[in-house]
């Protein structure tokens, strides 16, 4: 009884949802087939392709399925809201906002964006698409909010080759970077209840990106290569070169949220950088912080980050936030394994968003399915005094950067 009775709800709840979204759909036979897409995507098919969903939901051909991706009057960035809107009421406020792409391997040419690319789907330079997203996490579980094709400029720069694909005249080249940053706005101007925001490495260099979220109010931890350079009136360092220089008690074990064998526990320094006379105001409400991760077992394995957070948040909140971006790879995995977020056949531009996006909303269902289950922040460690010649300074519970021991250039930049 038991059994029958959370069949039930679940398709009690996947109903809702499809008739929630049923209004993008303007005839009758457009939101029938969009309910059989759903329902196959979430369905017991070995891929979830054109003939095997057709077949799942008893359609004599994929004719039907196929019309709905490829040539249907429907707007998938309208739907796309309503997968936002519901993520965000699924999983409640307070929640990270992460960024980061994917790769989908393909064969061929002549699907929208494809080329030679390097992806981390397969971990080498790939024939693939490349889709930036967006994905959003709380404690109740985490989901897929956004998404944007990235088109290579040897794409862009032919527009023959774009219109055979139906990407529209006015789309133009735009790095990873760019989408990363119309995605935040886009969520951040529909209401989503984002208390953080973070990405790694390949967006987390990127200025303008942070800068985004700091006109936007936002706090974020975000990923930098060693390389990275840290500006600002206390001086100017390589971010490796300045954890370098902090003291063995500057660093503390902090989980940064469970992994699959439970808490991941890491060694973690941070310091705050001194206020940005040209942006913040006096007093500041955030701070700039510099922070590292040390692996435990192999202390010569270290991870850099950026932040920024307001004024009164310790690094153990930080960790937790910067633990956070794995979320968007679980979202990978499970809306490829089991909603078919990769399985797609379509090679038109639009055929892409919206296959993705129905995706996306499946996975959405699976998120808001299981959201009673949550994660409970873990503990936090003291720290002591530093050696007064470095500049890792404590000041209250927490390190600041004074001046360094060597000689920096002391120039006011507009980066940090």
């Amino acid at each position: 009884m038991e059994g029958i009775t959370e069949v039930g709800y679940w398709a009690a709840e996947l109903e809702s949802v499809l008739a929630r979204v049923a209004g993008r759909f303007g005839r009758a036979d457009l939101r029938w087939r969009m309910r059989d897409y759903v329902r196959g995507l979430l369905g017991q098919a070995a891929r979830k392709n054109g003939w095997q969903l057709a077949e799942w939901a008893g359609h004599r051909t994929p004719d039907g399925l196929q019309r709905l991706l490829n040539s249907s009057v429907w707007d998938a960035d309208a739907l796309v809201d309503d997968v936002r809107a519901y993520v965000s009421e699924s999983l409640g406020p307070g929640g990270v906002l992460i960024i980061d792409d994917t790769g989908f391997i393909k064969k061929g040419t002549t699907s929208a964006g494809v080329g030679r690319q390097y992806t981390g789907t397969s971990g080498k330079i790939d024939n693939c698409q490349i889709g930036v997203f967006a994905a959003y996490a709380t404690r109740s579980g985490r989901a897929l909010l956004d998404r944007e094709l990235y088109l290579p400029k040897a794409w862009t720069s032919d527009r023959d080759r774009c219109r055979a694909a139906k990407i529209p005249d006015e789309r133009g080249f735009a790095t990873k970077g760019e989408l990363a940053r119309d995605i935040v706005r886009r969520c951040l101007a529909t209401g989503l209840p984002a208390t953080w925001v973070t990405a790694d490495e390949a967006y987390g260099q990127d200025w303008h990106f942070r800068r985004l979220l700091e006109q936007l109010g936002i706090g974020y931890v975000v990923a930098v290569p060693k390389s990275q350079q840290i500006k600002s009136l206390a001086g100017i360092w390589r971010i490796d070169q300045l954890t370098e220089d902090a003291p063995a008690n500057a660093w503390q074990r902090l989980s940064c949220g469970d992994g699959a064998k439970g808490p991941r526990v890491y060694d973690w320094a941070g310091a705050k950088l001194p206020a940005n006379l040209i942006f913040d105001p006096d007093p500041p409400t955030h701070h700039r912080w510099v922070m590292a991760r040390r692996s435990l077992s192999d202390p010569g394995e270290l991870a850099y980050y950026l932040a920024y957070a307001p004024v009164g948040v310790e690094i153990a909140e930080l960790a937790q936030v910067a633990g956070s971006r794995w979320a968007i790879e679980e979202c990978f995995q499970a809306a490829k394994n089991e909603c078919g977020l990769d399985q797609y056949e379509v090679r038109r531009y639009p055929g892409w968003y919206r296959h993705i996006t129905l995706a996306m909303l499946a996975h959405a269902v699976l998120t808001a399915l299981a959201a009673q289950a949550g994660e409970a922040a873990k503990g936090a460690a003291e720290t002591d005094q530093p050696s007064s010649r470095s500049p890792w300074q404590r000041s209250g519970g927490s390190w600041t950067l004074s001046c360094p021991t060597h000689e920096p250039t002391a120039t006011p930049s507009p980066t940090h």
